[in-house]
């Protein structure tokens, strides 16, 4: 017989509003989180903020369904919230907000999108502050950000002339898969915080336009609700971050590979998260020094250090050389490792057969003034061939590259220089934050545009015919770091916010 879930008064779960007694109400459950506040990655004091109320809304944007229930023993379960008994939050729409709704309400129809540029600009105007300051951010002065797209504008294209390009096809196979373009979405965190669909417009999307999306470790939606959300046949892989706990870690590999993920991309470019100084002026939520855990001593999660810091305190900085044969006895899955930056990682990647690597600076987020993954690769493809005799693409050991991305000629330049697919990410959050699920759409449609008359352009009727004659990359290596003066630099990318006096910050 079917037991029946325990009711709990919206009144009594008020009465445990301290850090001695501490319930939430999450989706409609309760749960017992007084143990667990010391625990949580972004420190006590955001949940305390909710003691004895319902925290659902501040919950959702950066937190799968499922995380309060996998980090809660079942007795913190207490039940169900009784309808009707929740205290209801005064709402306050701000000044602030209703002038950003009125920003959406201006945005331009989907028609006058015409590349991904255009996302990113609208993005920028109709977002959260808070969420576009964690999508858009980079490390320190951003160099590495600007450098990544910057790195494209080095490389020239030889076409061929007098080929008959009434039919051109850019589909490939990505770590044997399909793919209908020689690209895949690649992981970014907390998909909510720019739509309340989160990454399921990713998978949507990706099923409509036959390619490959990343699963993030950090995605606001469930692993398994993201896959659950895959049409039959459709591939995916998953990005991981090794968890201090390698028990979680295997758990998770595990549960992957049963519900046929077919690439685990480890990465290996953050054994601490770089300084996101836009994401960490805005602090999520202001710190409070007066914060103190039950034993009486500091909580160890600074808030601000921003999003990022606060949902990424449990990766494994020990991540080694030596783990790859661990990974190796837990999956059978190829294993791609996301974030080398030099040939010399890459050969010993080789070396340590594994599938392939992603060549990447994760998105000019983690060391400024580290090179664009497409710079990396022409020193891999030329270091590789001379060390063990590799040409590229290679079936046995495949590149990837992303961070930069915004045009199929990018695309077709990586692949001209020897890489098997790219990765892209922030154009994708750019176009379901600002458009939703018909962004997403129009997005890869602008790419497909953009492929069929590129193709033909060079010359080019398959990928195989996208050779690195078609390239000229001879100056690929100059790094000049200057003062943009171009309209379209100035209005996607912004100047490094300074400084705000207490008056300005009071206004946010």
């Amino acid at each position: 017989m079917a037991t029946t879930e325990k009711l709990i008064s919206g009144q009594t779960v008020a009465l445990h509003n301290s850090r001695e007694s501490c319930w939430i109400i999450v989706h409609g459950k309760v749960y017992d989180v007084t143990d667990f506040l010391d625990d949580h990655p972004g420190g006590s004091r955001i949940i305390l903020k909710y003691a004895g109320k319902d925290a659902t809304a501040a919950y959702d944007p950066i937190h799968p369904p499922d995380a309060i229930t996998t980090n809660l023993t079942p007795d913190k379960h207490l039940g169900a919230v009784e309808p009707d008994t929740v205290e209801k939050e005064e709402i306050i729409i701000t000044a602030e907000e209703i002038a950003r709704q009125k920003r959406v309400d201006s945005r331009p129809p989907l028609s006058e999108i015409l590349n991904l540029h255009d996302f990113e600009a609208i993005a920028k105007d109709v977002m959260h502050e808070k969420a576009w300051a964690y999508y858009s951010s980079a490390a320190d002065d951003e160099i590495t950000n600007r450098e990544n797209h910057a790195a494209f504008h080095r490389i020239w294209f030889r076409p061929r002339i007098l080929r008959d390009v009434t039919q051109v096809d850019w589909s490939t196979t990505i770590l044997g898969q399909k793919s209908s373009m020689p690209l895949y979405i690649t992981a970014t965190a907390l998909g909510k915080l720019g739509h309340p669909d989160g990454e399921l417009n990713l998978t949507r999307a990706a099923a409509k336009h036959g390619i490959i999306q990343m699963i993030p470790t950090l995605a606001s939606c469930s692993f398994d609700e993201i896959v659950d959300a895959a049409q039959p046949g459709q591939n995916q892989f998953l990005q991981l971050y090794v968890n201090k706990d390698r028990a979680i870690t295997k758990r998770i590999v595990e549960h992957a590979e049963e519900r046929g993920i077919k690439g685990l991309f480890i990465t290996v470019d953050a054994p601490q998260l770089g300084r996101r100084e836009k994401d960490m002026r805005q602090k999520f939520e202001a710190e409070d020094p007066s914060e103190v855990s039950k034993s009486g001593q500091q909580s160890g999660v600074d808030r601000s250090q921003g999003a990022a810091r606060a949902i990424s305190s449990f990766i494994d900085p020990s991540l080694s050389w030596a783990d790859l044969k661990w990974f190796k006895s837990i999956t059978k899955m190829p294993l791609i490792l996301k974030g080398v930056q030099c040939w010399e990682d890459a050969l010993e990647a080789y070396d340590n057969n594994m599938a392939g690597v992603v060549l990447s600076n994760h998105g000019g987020r983690q060391l400024d003034f580290a090179r664009s993954g497409i710079e990396i690769l022409v020193e891999v493809v030329t270091k590789l061939k001379e060390k063990r005799g590799l040409t590229f693409p290679n079936e046995k050991f495949q590149l990837f590259v992303d961070g930069g991305v915004r045009r199929a000629t990018d695309v077709l330049k990586a692949v001209a220089l020897g890489a098997t697919a790219v990765g892209v990410g922030r154009p994708f959050l750019y176009a379901y934050s600002s458009y939703g699920a018909d962004g997403m759409d129009k997005a890869l449609q602008i790419l497909h545009d953009e492929f069929e008359m590129n193709m033909r352009l060079l010359g080019a009727r398959s990928m195989k015919e996208v050779v690195p004659e078609m390239v000229d990359a001879s100056n690929i290596h100059t790094h000049i770091v200057a003062v943009p003066s171009d309209n379209l630099y100035e209005s996607n990318y912004e100047r490094l916010q300074g400084a705000r006096l207490k008056e300005l910050q009071a206004k946010l």
